[in-house]
């Protein structure tokens, strides 16, 4: 993969988008830009993307919890019977969303995380 997206420190082409998926957002401790040695992170808008889409894989979790009995006998009685997968699809989809919007969609920041020195 060729480097597409540009660092925030020294303004050279150093990531792709699989390494600026794996940045994470900007509590985690980024990414290394391979030109500079500085680290980078996606910036404001991958964190409250991430945290407003885990709240709403959350939200939908409990609604399928609570409603899946009720759908017995009913028309939507598939839903009870694929309870267990529609809720691990939600869970997986809360690890697997964020990481593509991150790839594609968001700009890279400094890393603002200190880390201790090891």
């Amino acid at each position: 993969m060729s480097s597409i997206y540009t660092c925030p420190h020294c303004g050279k082409k150093s990531f792709n988008p699989l390494k600026k998926a794996f940045a994470g957002q900007l509590n985690s401790p980024g990414k290394v830009c391979i030109e500079c040695g500085r680290k980078c992170v996606n910036g404001k808008g991958a964190t409250i993307f991430n945290a407003v889409y885990c709240i709403l894989a959350f939200a939908g979790m409990v609604v399928l919890y609570l409603n899946a009995p009720k759908a017995l006998g009913t028309e939507y009685e598939w839903i009870a019977h694929y309870e267990m997968l529609i809720g691990i699809g939600i869970i997986a989809s809360m690890f697997v969303i964020p990481k593509i919007v991150n790839a594609f969609f968001f700009r890279l920041s400094p890393a603002i995380r200190i880390d201790a020195v090891k």
